[in-house]
């Protein structure tokens, strides 16, 4: 099996567990129920229904109060099918003065913002923000708690779908039947078993959502934090609703005119020059596996892409630990500094043919725990992309866009599947529209951060959003990892907060240097 059965971003939420934020659990119920208060602007006489609706909060543990709104399948077309729902959590601002909602979407797609402010609002975001406004998570559509995506229903069947290896030699006609047939099998599940939402996961109808969901809770404007794909979100919100805008921070920042090639491009370089980083730095880590230079220890590591790719370590649970899978679990490593000393322990326990740390990571990213998934992340991840990028098929193409990912990434990349992008190539809904650069014009000024060794959305990203946003502020956090606010760089934390709490812009082109 190659290391890449096809060209999938790795764009995903900041890592919570590997940074050493323990999620507090649900702690006992709140009691009681408040209700919000519509801000009652005018719109269309069919969106009156969703832009109208009331809300009524409920205490459901840690001092957080849920709530369910409803939205239509289909924006287009509003109370002609059938409605969603939408789950959203909020921290009330603790000063009990709250100027408004500050909505927090941490990235994916797919990955849970109930969960996310629900369970780690400290992590999300500051004490300061906090007293000043009611934290508000939501799952967007598609995902969690929210009407969801959902595919096979028995953890075996995904097991297989994720880990599984074909039986037929890599490249022979037989593998690639067998590999498209695995791919139709997966999409017709999720046809089967999600229905009509499946189409309607696009992240435009997101930004619709979240403009209700502004309106719902009573903001007149909208104060929204995104973390990597999150900012992708409030990108086109403020392309489509520039007057609507308040204060946004992007961090973490994704292009909106980068197709599923130049994400994958970029990201495989990203992490080829995260992976060197930490090789780097691993003798400060102590008992570093690699005693030798950065060059030869990137040798060490593509042979060790090799003897996985040819003789797969079987663990205990008979899950086989491929290149694939070593391939996902240096990647979630590689988002964190913090977390570069589960690299080590991986590599060390490789050595011997023990996958325990190589599995915890990559069950962690894919949301698996004690053979079961816990999410619907996976399946949120792949419907939403399929609908949000154009797929190619052409198999020249195909053959040198992964020659250009073998140049930029040749530690990690490998051959590269002659089929491209297949998965969504045999998905029942296809991308419509074009791809393109957001605007924003008219807009109030919009903070977009950028970590300059960012491996999953890359600092070029930041860069050329900034440059498209006619609003758009670029702040620069020279570090490592993914994601700069909460990292531990007072610069960057105190910047956000007074921008959020103050309307404080920072000058374009402020540089933070960890």
């Amino acid at each position: 099996m190659t290391r890449r059965a096809a060209l999938v971003s790795l764009i995903l939420v900041p890592t919570l567990l590997l940074s050493g934020c323990v999620p507090s659990w649900l702690q006992g119920i709140v009691g009681g129920g408040t209700v919000s208060t519509p801000t009652g602007e005018e719109v269309a006489e069919d969106l009156k229904p969703y832009y109208t609706q009331v809300l009524t909060w409920t205490g459901c543990g840690g001092g957080a109060q849920c709530a369910t709104a409803i939205a239509p399948l289909d924006w287009d077309n509003p109370g002609e099918g059938d409605d969603i729902e939408l789950a959203l959590v909020r921290h009330p601002a603790t000063s009990g003065e709250a100027q408004g909602s500050l909505f927090i979407n941490p990235g994916g797609p797919g990955a849970s913002g109930f969960d996310f402010v629900r369970d780690s609002v400290d992590f999300a975001v500051s004490a300061e923000l906090q007293r000043e406004f009611d934290i508000v998570g939501w799952d967007p559509r598609g995902v969690g708690r929210s009407s969801a995506v959902t595919c096979y229903t028995d953890a075996a069947d995904l097991d297989q779908f994720i880990f599984g290896i074909p039986e037929a030699e890599f490249g022979t006609p037989e593998w690639e039947a067998e590999i498209i047939q695995s791919s139709i099998d997966y999409a017709t599940a999720c046809a089967e078993n999600t229905g009509p939402l499946l189409g309607f996961v696009d992240t435009n109808s997101t930004v619709r959502d979240l403009d209700m969901m502004r309106a719902i809770v009573g903001d007149a404007q909208l104060n929204y934090f995104g973390y990597s794909y999150g900012t992708d979100i409030g990108a086109r919100y403020a392309d489509q609703f520039p007057e609507k805008v308040g204060r946004l921070v992007l961090d973490g920042a994704t292009d909106p005119t980068t197709t599923t090639f130049e994400v994958v491009l970029a990201q495989s370089e990203g992490f080829e020059l995260a992976l060197r980083a930490y090789l780097e730095g691993c003798p400060d880590l102590g008992a570093c596996p690699f005693p030798g230079s950065v060059d030869e220890s990137l040798a060490l590591i593509s042979d060790l892409y090799d003897q996985l790719n040819e003789n797969p370590i079987e663990a205990a649970d008979g899950r086989f630990f491929d290149a694939n899978v070593l391939d996902i679990a240096v990647a979630t490593a590689l988002y964190d500094e913090e977390s570069w000393s589960f690299l080590s322990q991986m590599f060390t326990e490789l050595r011997t043919g023990v996958v325990e740390t190589g599995y915890l990571l990559a069950d962690f990213y894919y949301g698996r725990e004690n053979g079961e998934y816990i999410d619907n992340s996976l399946e949120a991840f792949i419907a939403i992309n399929c609908l949000d990028y154009p797929v190619e098929t052409d198999r020249a193409v195909i053959a040198e866009q992964n020659a250009q990912i073998r140049a930029v990434a040749p530690t990690t990349a490998g051959e590269g599947s002659p089929l491209g992008d297949v998965l969504c190539a045999n998905w029942p809904y296809q991308f419509e529209g074009e791809l393109g650069p957001v605007s924003g014009a008219g807009a109030a000024p919009i903070l977009v951060i950028g970590t300059t060794g960012d491996p999953a959305t890359p600092y070029q990203w930041a860069e050329a959003l900034a440059e498209q946003l006619e609003s758009g502020v670029l702040l620069t956090w020279v570090g490592e990892g993914h994601i700069a606010y909460d990292e531990g760089d007072p610069c960057i934390n105190d910047l956000v907060d007074a921008y959020f709490i103050t309307g404080a812009v920072p000058a374009d082109g402020l540089v933070c240097d960890n």
